[in-house]
């Protein structure tokens, strides 16, 4: 079990990397929304529950759903926001940036979780145990026998 971080480190601020990925929210959208950073040290802010329903009616027209799916969900799975939301202190923020509620006890040991987990080296993996190499089949160990009697030295 995760233990509950209890001294906060907030606000956390956003790299390059995270203005960036911020940056291709907004690029599908009519207008910038005010929750995601602008420039690197701004800071990063948890989104409202069902935010993606309030920012869905600001994409452009020409572009699909889906891309703003994908591009909001690599924003929300960046470590840094993972961080953000993890602190004891985390609030959640509305399209405008605007406070609406503290991040719930749940969701921060759950982002204290993946933060720690993407910190130590990236995303725990389940690991599977290699599957067992195929049984050769009657006529590959024939063969194989054949060959090995062909390159035997003759006594």
């Amino acid at each position: 079990m995760t233990r509950r971080w209890t001294e906060s480190c907030s606000p956390i601020a956003a790299t390059q990397r995270d203005v960036d990925k911020a940056g291709a929210i907004n690029a599908l959208l009519v207008r910038p929304i005010n929750v995601l950073p602008q420039k690197a040290g701004d800071p990063i802010r948890p989104f409202a529950r069902g935010i993606f329903e309030n920012i869905r009616p600001l994409l452009k027209p020409e572009v699909g759903v889906t891309k703003l799916r994908r591009a909001t969900a690599v924003y929300v799975r960046l470590k840094r926001y993972y961080f953000a939301s993890a602190q004891p202190d985390a609030m959640r923020h509305d399209l405008e940036g605007a406070v609406v509620e503290a991040v719930s006890e749940a969701d921060r040991l759950e982002a204290q979780r993946r933060f720690l987990e993407m910190k130590q080296g990236g995303l725990a993996v389940e690991k599977t145990p290699d599957p067992e190499p195929p049984q050769p089949t009657k006529n590959e160990l024939i063969r194989a026998a054949l060959l090995k009697r062909r390159s035997s030295p003759s006594k």
